[in-house]
């Protein structure tokens, strides 16, 4: 079985190399010539031309940064002969709909679709040991799970077609949720003259512990404003009052990882515009 994965970037080069290290067929695209130089440095097969590929593929993985992006992937895919029974995989976050969209179009040119988007981010990449959240049929997450199961700890089927960015949308909002909540909490510590650090080093130890908590240093606060716009979206679309994560929504777009860091490690921070440092004797 050979695997094409198209973007490979941060996460998708580390993806690649977990599938070629397993002993697997596999060859990375992307349009980005440093990525390439670099894929090429570590021993990867790689080149910026999909077309020339997709006729000797049997599993393509895309992780690519937009819907437009995916969109335009499966089209080439599509358009240029693949094989019957070659499997599109949807490791990128995207909206559920995107998948609805795009599976019956594999379907009529005899290619596979699963969504699979992964959870634990950048350092679960360089682990290999992501967690797979799938969106298809039993038996074509079935046919893609040994590729999978090369940059991943486990393999969740959550259901049908879009399923799978469904479950990425819920696990992206606890993340969020909890990134707010750990800033509010390690706030009112810092205030009170309790090192943020220390404090989470102690929560770590209680109920309170979340694995967001635990890996905050890796946040890299990049998607915040693209996941919360699909899960409000999602919830607007289903009549379902979500107030807590419209205000979620709002917090999480206003600090970044330097705002973490600062929090953690420095003297002084700032939330929502309010010196959050230790108080002093008159304040």
């Amino acid at each position: 079985m050979k695997s094409c994965v198209v973007g490979i970037g941060a996460m998708g080069l580390e993806m690649a190399l977990h599938i070629q290290n397993k002993g697997m067929d596999v060859v990375g695209v992307d349009l980005d010539t440093k990525q390439i130089a670099e894929a090429k440095k570590r021993d990867l097969s790689a080149s910026d031309d999909l077309a020339s590929q997709v006729s000797d593929i049997d599993v393509f993985i895309v992780i690519v940064a937009t819907d437009k992006q995916t969109e335009s992937v499966v089209e080439t895919v599509l358009n240029n002969n693949p094989k019957n029974g070659a499997a599109v995989v949807v490791a990128a976050t995207n909206h559920p709909d995107t998948m609805k969209a795009l599976a019956p179009k594999c379907a009529t040119a005899g290619v596979r679709f699963v969504d699979a988007p992964v959870v634990f981010g950048m350092q679960g990449a360089r682990d290999g040991n992501l967690a797979s959240l799938c969106g298809g049929s039993e038996d074509d997450v079935s046919y893609v799970t040994p590729v999978l199961m090369c940059y991943s700890r486990a393999v969740h089927r959550v259901g049908g077609v879009g399923a799978g960015q469904l479950g990425k949308t819920c696990n992206n909002m606890m993340h969020w949720a909890a990134c707010c909540a750990n800033f509010e909490v390690l706030a009112l510590a810092k205030r009170y003259g309790v090192n943020a650090q220390h404090m989470r080093e102690i929560l770590l130890e209680c109920p309170a512990r979340n694995t967001t908590l635990d890996r905050w240093d890796n946040t890299r606060f990049t998607w915040q404003e693209k996941d919360m716009d699909v899960a409000m979206e999602l919830a607007q679309t289903a009549k379902l009052p979500l107030p807590l994560f419209g205000t979620i929504d709002q917090l999480v777009k206003m600090f970044s990882a330097d705002d973490v860091s600062a929090l953690l490690y420095g003297e002084k921070a700032e939330y929502l515009g309010v010196d959050i440092s230790a108080m002093k004797a008159q304040d």
